[in-house]
């Protein structure tokens, strides 16, 4: 049954809504524009706020659905394998060669599932972040921090460890947002460009 999970998230968390949708609204390659990622960030380079939303509503919900599943039919661990392979295919798509988003939206849509308190802790520090930094990727990384301490001192374990693996990829797909941040580079929220 984790084998069938990890294949049921995997093709749901690779299906590329960035890219559909702006194709769909006949904006061309979203991975031609920006960062060149999938994801909802990139998706609100384009000056449509309505799609970014909409990617990011759908990159939560292939996250969100596939632990919903396997939670409620199969139990905990399916559930998280479930959850962390939707991770992985937001990540490493395998219709557009693995080179997918940073998996921020996929991550929190997992977090919602298999812990909720664990989305409110990352909520709370995102929106505190970005409020004082105004950097929506430092907040990212400082929520991404919190999340698997949070659920580790709630004693929820077995999430926590999960999350502490999805979370050092993040930072790991977050590379170049740090050397940016370091240098004093990084695009603060708001700015154009």
């Amino acid at each position: 049954m984790v084998l069938a999970a990890l294949v049921v998230g995997y093709l749901c968390g690779s299906i590329p809504f960035g890219l559909l949708i702006t194709r769909a609204a006949g904006l061309g390659d979203v991975r031609k524009i920006g960062s060149g990622n999938i994801g909802a960030t990139n998706v609100l380079r384009t000056g449509k706020k309505g799609l970014a939303a909409l990617t990011l509503l759908l990159d939560a919900l292939k996250g969100f659905l596939p632990v919903l599943v396997f939670s409620h039919f199969f139990g905990l661990y399916p559930a998280l394998a479930a959850g962390f392979a939707a991770f992985l295919g937001h990540l490493f798509p395998v219709w557009l060669g693995f080179k997918g988003g940073k998996g921020v939206a996929t991550y929190i849509g997992v977090l919602i599932a298999a812990a909720w308190q664990g989305a409110v802790v990352f909520a709370v520090a995102w929106l505190v972040v970005a409020f004082i930094t105004r950097y929506s990727s430092l907040a990212a990384l400082v929520a991404a921090v919190a999340v698997p301490v949070a659920l580790a001192l709630m004693g929820r374990y077995e999430i926590a460890e999960t999350f502490a693996v999805m979370s050092i990829i993040v930072f790991i797909k977050h590379r170049p947002n740090i050397t940016r941040l370091l240098s004093g580079t990084e695009t603060r929220i708001g700015s154009k460009g």
